[in-house]
């Protein structure tokens, strides 16, 4: 599947220090830091596209894009990975309401999934990969856990039994809570004849209207989360000399259970070793009082915000005034200091000269390092601005704008 257009990064000074990131990791419940040595592999879970991209949305994948910007500017080589659930329920019942094909449906809503990251300047995955592309390689994996002796059959769905992996009753919640989440977002715990109620789907037989695929174990389309264990290991897996096969695997808070737990364990039973190093979420956006949803009706679609005029820079400051792990309101007001902040910046660097800003290079790169602190960052920046845009200073410049202008592209992704 073809990415958005890729984009050029200005180079940051050389002589500017960018220290180690350090990153909130959801399960172990602590900042720390990202200090793996050579490639680093960020897998971050698409979208199953059967609606426009909302500020939801873009909230989290704005949060991957600071973290690959940092990493690249620091000197990092990043192989950044994502999928698009382009099999669902969501989907074919989306489709089958409005009486269009499923796969026009889903294609359609990646084109406009494109056209919004590349107004936000979100840098394209390396690989962008759907599911009915990766078949092949989900299904070998499901043939390698058949192998293993950790599945079952239910009827003529195959199932992977989490009681013979370790570490599957290491759950982040208590069982209860885990099992009522586990129903609520796709699974079947009180489904009769399961060995768990935690375990998870891994191939559904084919039913009536619904797309299928011939496999050795029969014809049918794969559970939602094993799709993630075969885009995110590609072609090869990552060698066996770590305890992981990536490094971060990342997404939405709504996918710290069950998703991403769900391809931990598939891992661990297909591979002996753990799935991802890092596990990182990024905090949900609410409108109007409640989670933004489509069961809620309360999105706010970024395509039509920039139709309505709004400037992409204004929506992407927005949206990094809040901490990324946060859950946060959208508003007008909130939109309007993104805006209010983006005119003072461009008027900025419209000058000639600015006031001493290396100081300011440094900071934001901290704040940055720090568990994407983009709050801090921009009210540094604001504060700057403060300062370079008093009469007082005009007459007294030092530099030229086009150096911070640059860095602000390169690890903010502010085009200006």
């Amino acid at each position: 599947m073809r990415s958005w257009p890729s984009l050029t990064l200005a180079p940051v000074e050389k002589n500017l220090a960018f220290p180690t990131l350090s990153l909130f990791n959801s399960y172990r419940q602590i900042v720390e830091p990202v200090s793996i040595d050579g490639p680093f592999t960020m897998y971050v879970c698409g979208i199953t596209p059967y609606d426009a991209t909302h500020l939801g949305h873009a909230a989290t994948y704005l949060s991957f894009d600071l973290i690959q910007r940092y990493l690249l500017a620091s000197g990092r080589e990043v192989r950044f990975i994502e999928n698009v659930t382009d099999i669902d329920d969501p989907l074919f019942e989306r489709a089958n309401r409005d009486r269009v094909d499923w796969s026009e449906l889903g294609a359609g809503q990646v084109d406009l999934f494109r056209s919004d990251m590349a107004a936000l300047r979100v840098l394209p995955p390396k690989v962008f990969e759907s599911v009915t592309e990766a078949m092949p390689r989900i299904i070998e994996l499901i043939e390698k856990l058949i192998r293993s002796g950790k599945t079952y059959r239910l009827g003529s769905d195959l199932y992977l039994d989490g009681t013979l992996v370790d570490g599957y009753t290491n759950l982040p919640m208590a069982l209860d809570q885990a099992i009522e989440l586990f129903a609520s977002r796709g699974g079947d715990p009180s489904r009769e004849g399961k060995h768990h109620p935690l375990d998870p789907l891994l191939w559904r037989a084919s039913a009536h209207g619904e797309p299928s695929w011939e496999s050795s174990f029969g014809s049918g389309r794969p559970g939602w989360h094993i799709e993630c264990n075969a885009i995110a290991l590609g072609e090869e897996e990552t060698s066996t000399a770590r305890q992981w096969s990536i490094d971060l695997q990342g997404g939405g808070s709504d996918l710290f259970f069950p998703h991403h737990f769900m391809t931990a364990l598939q891992a661990r039973a297909m591979q002996g070793r753990d799935f991802a190093h890092h596990y990182v979420h990024a905090g949900m956006i609410a409108y109007q009082g409640e989670k933004m949803s489509k069961s809620r009706g309360n999105l706010v679609f970024v395509s039509r915000l920039i139709a309505s005029g709004v400037d992409p820079m204004a929506i992407r400051i927005a949206l990094m005034l809040g901490h990324y792990r946060s859950d946060r309101e959208w508003s007008d007001q909130v939109l309007q200091r993104g805006e209010t902040l983006l005119k003072r910046l461009r008027i900025a660097l419209g000058r000639q000269g600015l006031t001493n800003y290396r100081p300011l290079m440094s900071e934001i790169a901290a704040d940055l390092a720090n568990d994407l602190d983009t709050p801090s960052a921009l009210k540094k920046l604001d504060l700057y601005l403060d300062r370079s845009l008093q009469p007082a200073f005009a007459g007294n410049e030092e530099m030229s704008p086009g150096a911070l202008s640059r860095f602000l592209d390169s690890v903010l992704g502010l085009a200006l």
